[in-house]
């Protein structure tokens, strides 16, 4: 009898929402309008949800009053603030596509985003740490011949929000009945690290739904308030966070306008935060800061870890030491808007911890053979596709990329490998293009990773694949050792040794303080590969 196929499909209890983002921020006022919304203690902002949507509806006005038109490209360049919220629902409102542009963008990469999503108005911050934006889009504003306006956060804001007094309610009425949910709202770059980034484009029932399910899973109501350190411009913190908030009612608590762990715990303290988000590195630093046992913590039930493998000791530390029983794990990609699967507040330990749960409502997952497409059975590792709701409408202005990563069957390719297990649960192995093949024996990364996190003087640990003359790949281990502890190579494979076979024994060691990574926290292994190839060869 054959093994079941790894094919999955998602609880269709309920029903997906069939409206805009406008009309759901609308229906949340109506209810709780009186609630906290939206708190960012470095502005010193607070706003309940009448407050927030009445910014929103002078924001929503000013654009129109420039001249923005429905499927006009909007840019935000900016770190987490209050107006990125309100712009973020403003230009939604409108029918505009808001178009996140990381803040960690130079002059090429910047000028690539406005001009291939060509952006008409673009608003930006003063600047973020020691990098001010201003003369870095001038240096290139001539190359963007479709930016007609500029507006910089800290020195015009008011004056924009001023150019709405002259548009009636009626004007910006009739321009959102004429909206609709499957219009395209939002485009996010992907990294691009393997190429030019490309603009995946998102719907308002793309992203709306998926925070929407995202908060159901978390059980959120109007009593929740989030503490959102992860950014904006990136799916983490506009989708899962915003929009999960807004429609269950839920507070918005921003902790700074970038990641600081003290600020983070700080935050919790003050404003008795329930739920905490971050990506693995964000949790590790709250958990490793000096100062963690000033701040009260017990107010926290649940949160999201993901935007990388999330490390299972990581996990079960994060249940203790942060106070967070009901932590959350989340697996997805920009493309699906952006989560695919989560695991459950009552999953039984060793699934909250060493899975990325099970598939959303609504939607499909299938775990193929990369090279035959064809679906395999349960505990085979393959490529993870996605289909339903969250699927993007396509990368903007780039019909080839969208036509090789979905296919004819409407199936998004993430190029992760993973694994469905017999009670339907997903584990992430690797990523197709980071699997290690070592004389013919494939290699996920992720094991050995996991295996070495449980070494009682490791505080983080990444594992890569690089050229070998003789084996085609070899296995190098980045380790970051815990504060005051001593590690060598012999002892690492030492205890290596009789506990995971031979052929996964990391070749080579590098002790670091950091890892490279971008500034949402993601470890970036192509720039790990780059360094470590040139230090190895360099020896050899």
């Amino acid at each position: 009898m054959d093994s079941p196929k790894a094919h999955l499909f998602g609880s269709t209890d309920g029903h997906l929402l069939e409206e805009t983002i406008g009309e759901s921020l609308r229906r949340t006022v109506s209810k709780f309008g009186a609630r906290p919304a939206l708190i960012v203690d470095h502005q010193k902002i607070r706003f309940d949800y009448e407050e927030l949507y009445f910014q929103t509806t002078q924001a929503a006005k000013s654009l129109l009053y420039m001249g923005i038109r429905a499927g006009d490209r909007v840019g935000i360049w900016s770190p987490n603030r209050f107006e990125w919220v309100v712009l973020q629902f403003a230009t939604a409102r409108i029918g505009a596509i808001l178009v996140n542009i990381n803040p960690a963008y130079r002059a090429s990469e910047l000028q690539y985003a406005l001009t291939q999503s060509e952006v008409k108005a673009l608003f930006l911050a003063r600047g973020i740490r020691q990098t001010l934006y201003q003369p870095i889009l001038e240096s290139i504003q001539e190359g963007c011949p479709d930016l007609e306006a500029v507006n910089i956060l800290d020195e015009d804001w008011d004056s924009f929000l001023s150019l709405g007094k002259e548009i009636g309610d009626k004007v910006l009425r009739l321009r959102e009945e004429e909206r609709n949910c499957f219009e395209p709202i939002n485009i996010q770059y992907t990294s691009g690290t393997t190429g030019t980034p490309k603009g995946a484009t998102l719907t308002h029932h793309n992203i709306l739904n998926n925070g929407f399910w995202v908060g159901e899973r978390l059980k959120y109501t109007e009593e929740d308030r989030v503490c959102i350190p992860v950014p904006f411009y990136h799916c983490f913190g506009m989708v899962m966070g915003n929009l999960a908030c807004i429609t269950h009612g839920a507070a918005m608590v921003i902790p700074g306008a970038t990641f600081d762990a003290e600020q983070v715990l700080a935050t919790i303290d003050r404003e008795s935060c329930t739920s905490l988000y971050g990506v693995p590195t964000m949790f590790i630093a709250e958990l490793n800061c000096p100062e963690r046992y000033q701040y009260r913590l017990d107010s926290l039930r649940t949160g999201i870890m993901a935007g990388a493998n999330c490390p299972s000791e990581i996990m079960k530390r994060v249940r203790t030491e942060l106070h967070i029983p009901q932590i959350t794990i989340c697996y997805g990609m920009t493309e699906t808007s952006p989560v695919s699967t989560q695991t459950l507040l009552d999953d039984a330990i060793e699934k909250q911890v060493m899975t990325v749960g099970q598939v959303h409502p609504f939607l499909e997952i299938k775990i193929i053979d990369p090279v035959t497409k064809e679906t395999l059975e349960i505990e085979t590792p393959g490529e993870l596709c996605t289909r339903g709701y969250s699927v993007m409408d396509g990368y903007w202005n780039d019909v080839k990329a969208t036509q090789s990563a979905i296919d004819s069957e409407g199936w998004m390719h993430s190029g992760d490998l993973a694994k469905i297990d017999a009670d339907g649960y997903i584990s992430i192995v690797g990523r197709l293009k980071d699997m290690i093949i070592r004389g013919g024996e494939n290699i996920y990364p992720r094991e050995i990773e996991e295996f070495l996190y449980a070494h009682p003087s490791i505080d983080e640990v990444q594992v890569i694949g690089i050229s070998d003359k003789t084996y085609g790949e070899t296995v190098v281990a980045w380790i970051r050792a815990k504060e005051g502890a001593e590690l060598s190579q012999e002892s690492l494979i030492e205890y290596c040794h009789g506990k995971i076979a031979s052929f996964k024994i990391p070749k080579h060691w590098k002790f670091v303080d950091t890892f490279p990574m971008t500034i949402t926290g993601k470890i970036q292994k192509f720039k790990m590969r780059e360094i470590s190839e040139s230090e190895i060869n360099s020896e050899n």
